[in-house]
């Protein structure tokens, strides 16, 4: 254990309900976090990883407690304290950062009162010297034009905005610890980027002690210092993040680290030419926003974009959030209406269809989202689910079951889920489901639109897998729609760089991964994070 340590976990074990499958949460964990140190709990869904940074924030829900064990935040036993002292501890002595920044953010607020709550919880500074400090805490993070953030509402900010608000308001009060749950899984790459080195470089300036839970191991060669990795809520290793990334001891370890994408495209079968099952010409998408006396403001979403997917061909559209990645994907789908140009489905113009002049789109195109859980309904067994599109179109229920049942199989899941609920499959399980009812009514075109993107890597790889085994037997085409460039050049054979709406680069995917033409293709590849670390499993 490292001495002086800011935070130390003593042998915590946390018991699960008597209903759980597991007895423990986590079992007889102790590490330590330093000053001025970053540690990273790395590991799969359901490792602990969540639950640990919860009971060291005094947040866990009650259905979980602690049998025994110390967590001692500069040397105050936090399971110890009454909820008057952990209130005051909380933002002053130790913060957290959310995965989600929109979800931890009170909508209704604008971010300033946000973050001049916490001041005046904590502080005796006065109204003015408080708003000037969040000025400079917004300079800080590197927001732009801070006064204009003072006064926007959350729903206002991108993406990265929003985290770089949370962020601010973590680190007002110069915590001593800080604690990451998983702040840049949703973030594109270069955004990513530019979080992680905020984050290293307010740390360094302030040395605060950095709890940083994540399940991307690029992101861990990055920014730690020492790693714990967690499995099913044991720790399985922990050491220097130099020697467990290259050199790990335990199975488990490996198995994570070879699941590690590489950002060197795979060899891939020739695709045949052939009738594009998809194509755009000259597609746009606008939004236009104010009404008179106000000068209306027009965001061009998609400028004149034209692409096609062949049979059994992936195509990926990478890119920024706001690039017009997932504003293309919806248009195709017509889940949105274009603004102009077209969209042919297997030859049929379908940009200027409305109503149930769609229903033969519906069948040609499919679409997996990112979040399985909020795209499956809740009261629908997963069966119910999954016939619910083929009988819309006439198949009998009979025929539909039968199907479903295949596609159990096809996904590697048992047909026995057809009869439970999405709550009572994990999250990677649950994207499997999402694809057999996408499959279901025998599209030529999935749209995979971020689908992969909140799983861990050993599932990322197993879905990816999946795809590819899929399109091989269907010869279907895959739209995918991803701002993580390492899976891309995994399963696409072609792949579209976006930028501000418009396409800037195209390509075979090695040639453009390989040999980048355009400055922005070269930015987004030099951000990926841990890209210049050599895995020690993952390149075997």
């Amino acid at each position: 254990m490292t001495t002086h340590a800011v935070l130390k976990i003593d042998h915590l074990t946390i018991d699960l309900p008597a209903s759980a499958d597991r007895r423990h949460a986590v079992r007889d964990i102790s590490f330590s976090v330093a000053k001025g140190e970053i540690v990273c709990l790395v590991g799969e869904s359901g490792s602990g990883k969540s639950v640990i940074a919860q009971a060291v924030m005094g947040l866990l829900p009650s259905t979980l407690v602690p049998a025994c064990g110390r967590i001692d935040l500069l040397g105050e036993n936090i399971l110890e304290l009454s909820d008057d002292r952990l209130r005051k501890l909380r933002g002053a002595t130790m913060a957290m950062v959310f995965q989600e920044p929109m979800t931890a953010l009170n909508p209704i607020m604008t971010c300033g009162e946000q973050v001049d709550e916490m001041l005046a919880q904590h502080s005796s500074l006065s109204t003015r010297n408080r708003r000037t400090r969040i000025i400079e805490i917004f300079n800080q993070v590197k927001l732009p034009d801070p006064e204009r953030m003072y006064a926007a509402y959350p729903h206002q900010l991108s993406g990265g905005q929003r985290q770089r608000i949370v962020i601010a308001m973590a680190l007002i009060l110069k915590p001593a610890l800080l604690i990451c749950d998983e702040p840049t899984t949703a973030l594109d790459v270069t955004t990513q980027a530019e979080i992680l080195k905020l984050i290293a470089e307010l740390q360094r300036g302030s040395d605060t002690a950095v709890l940083f839970i994540t399940h991307d191991l690029g992101v861990v060669a990055e920014i730690a210092d020492q790693v714990v990795v967690l499995q099913l809520g044991e720790m399985v290793e922990q050491g220097p993040t130099r020697q467990v990334l290259q050199q790990p001891i335990e199975a488990y370890t490996q198995m994570l680290l070879a699941s590690v994408p590489s950002l060197v495209p795979r060899n891939r079968p020739p695709v045949r030419e052939g009738q594009a099952l998809i194509r755009t010409h000259h597609l746009v998408k606008t939004y236009t926003s104010g009404a008179w006396p106000r000068r209306k403001h027009v965001v061009v979403a998609a400028s004149d974009v034209t692409l096609q997917v062949l049979p059994g061909e992936t195509v990926g559209i990478v890119g920024e959030s706001g690039s017009g990645k997932s504003t293309v994907a919806r248009c195709i789908a017509r889940l949105i209406e274009p603004t102009s140009g077209d969209i042919y489905a297997d030859g049929l113009s379908v940009a200027s269809l409305q109503g149930r002049d769609l229903s033969p789109l519906r069948r040609i195109v499919q679409v997996v989202f990112q979040d399985p859980y909020r795209s499956l309904n809740p009261r629908r067994t997963v069966g119910q689910s999954i016939i619910e599109g083929p009988t819309n179109f006439g198949v009998s229920a009979s025929q539909a079951w039968q199907r479903a049942e295949e596609l159990m199989t096809l996904v590697r899941l048992k047909p026995d889920a057809l009869h439970r609920y999405p709550s009572e499959f994990s999250g990677g399980q649950r994207q499997r489901i999402s694809i057999a009812r996408a499959l279901a009514c025998e599209p030529l075109v999935l749209i995979a639109d971020e689908a992969v993107s909140a799983l861990d890597v050993s599932v990322q790889a197993q879905i990816l897998d999946l795809l590819n085994d899929i399109q091989q037997k269907l010869q279907i085409g895959i739209l995918f729609i991803t701002h993580d460039l390492r899976v891309a050049s995994q399963i696409c054979d072609r792949v579209i760089v976006m930028q501000r709406g418009k396409i800037v680069e195209q390509g075979a995917i090695r040639d453009v991964f390989l040999q980048p033409q355009h400055a922005y293709t070269q930015a987004l590849l030099a951000a990926a994070p841990g890209r210049d670390f050599a895995f020690g499993m993952a390149q075997s």
